[in-house]
C-alpha cells in the first residue's frame, strides 16, 4: 500500500493489507480506477483523503456516546479496525488500477477481515466486487441515484456507468436491490429491461419518501450476506453537494444510515464500498463529513453483526 500512515480514517492504528493483516475491519482507499477517457485524472481521485481528513476532528471523541447508533461506534474494546491506506494507482493504467484494487481486497478477507473501501468513482466497484468471488454467495444493495447498468459506454465495459451490469455477471451475486434511483443518468429503456429481467429489485427514492427505508430492507432475504455499495449521489444534494451529478430528490442522510442499520440487523454486512464523492464540489466540507458519519455507521452496524455472531 502507499498510503498515508499520518492520516488514517478516525485515527484507528495502520496496517498492511497482506500477509499478517490482523483486524476485523479493514479500510481501504482506491483514488483510481477505470476513466473513459485514458489517462484522465478520475474526479474522485482526492476522495478518499478528504473522508479521512473530515473524520479527524472526532478522533478524540472516539470512545463518546453517538446517537446516531444510540451508543459507542464500537462496543467491544478489543474490535480492530485498521486502515490500509491507498492502493497504488495511476490514471494511465486502469488494468493495474484494477488489479491492486483486487489483490488489496483479497488480501482483507483472506485475513478474516470485513473490507471497506473509499473510492475513488464509480468503477471501483468492479474490481472490489469481483474479489469477493471465493466467499460468496451475496446480495448487493446498491444506494445511487443511478441504475449503473450499461454493458458499455464509449466502448468501455468497466466504467463508472456499468459496475451493477458487471456485478450481475458475477456468480457470487445471488441478488441485487438498487436503492434510491431518480432523474436522468445513462440508462435507457433498455437497461431497465436488462435489469428487472435478471431479477434486480428496483426501489426509487420516491419509494422510500413514501413507503420508508423497509420498502427497501424487506427485498433482502432475512440472514442474507451483503455487500453494500454506496455512490454519494444517492443522498439529496442539500446534504451532500460535493457529487459530480447532482440530482434532486434524493434520500436524506437519516434515511441512509436506517437503511444501513436496517440491513446490519436483517443479515450481515461482509463488505462496503463508498464512490463519487467530489471534494472540488464540496461545500465547506459538508459532503466529505456526511461520506464519513455513513462509513462510521457501516463500521458500527458490522461490529454489532460480528459481535453478534460471536
Amino acid at each position: 500500500m502507499n498510503g498515508q500512515k499520518e492520516l488514517t480514517f478516525l485515527g484507528f492504528p495502520f496496517g498492511d493489507a497482506g500477509p499478517g493483516l490482523e483486524a476485523d475491519i479493514a479500510i481501504l482507499g482506491a483514488p483510481h480506477g477505470t476513466p473513459y477517457e485514458a489517462g484522465a485524472l478520475s474526479h474522485s481521485a482526492d476522495a478518499p483523503a478528504a473522508i479521512r481528513a473530515a473524520s479527524g476532528r472526532d478522533i478524540p471523541r472516539q470512545d463518546h456516546y453517538d446517537f446516531d447508533v444510540m451508543g459507542k461506534m464500537l462496543t467491544d474494546p478489543h474490535f480492530r479496525v485498521v486502515d490500509c491506506g491507498d492502493v497504488p494507482g495511476d490514471p494511465s493504467d486502469p488494468e493495474g488500477n484494477r488489479n491492486a484494487i483486487r489483490t488489496a481486497t483479497e488480501q482483507i478477507l483472506e485475513a478474516g477481515a470485513v473490507p471497506i473501501l473509499l473510492g475513488g468513482d464509480d468503477s471501483v466497484p468492479i474490481p472490489f466486487l469481483e474479489a469477493f468471488t471465493m466467499h460468496g454467495p451475496f446480495w448487493i444493495v446498491q444506494v445511487d441515484a443511478h441504475l449503473d447498468w450499461r454493458d458499455e459506454r464509449e466502448g468501455e465495459r468497466l466504467g463508472w456507468s456499468s459496475p451493477m451490469r458487471r456485478m450481475s455477471e458475477m456468480a457470487h451475486v445471488e441478488g441485487m436491490v438498487q436503492v434510491g434511483l431518480r432523474g436522468i443518468g445513462s440508462a435507457r429503456q433498455q437497461e431497465v429491461h436488462d435489469a428487472r429481467e435478471w431479477g434486480s429489485q428496483l426501489v426509487t427514492a420516491a419509494d422510500i419518501h413514501e413507503h420508508g427505508i423497509e420498502a427497501a430492507i424487506a427485498l433482502v432475504p432475512e440472514g442474507a450476506r451483503v455487500i453494500i455499495t454506496f455512490d454519494c449521489d444517492a443522498i439529496d444534494p442539500s446534504f451532500m453537494p460535493g457529487v459530480l451529478s447532482r440530482v434532486p430528490g434524493g434520500l436524506s442522510y437519516t434515511q441512509a444510515i436506517s437503511l444501513i442499520a436496517g440491513l446490519a440487523r436483517r443479515g450481515t454486512l461482509a463488505g462496503f464500498d463508498l464512490v463519487e464523492l467530489m471534494p472540488s464540489k464540496d461545500a465547506d466540507g459538508v459532503s466529505a463529513h456526511t461520506a464519513y458519519r455513513i462509513v462510521a455507521n457501516v463500521i458500527a452496524g458490522i461490529s454489532r453483526g460480528l459481535n453478534k455472531a460471536g
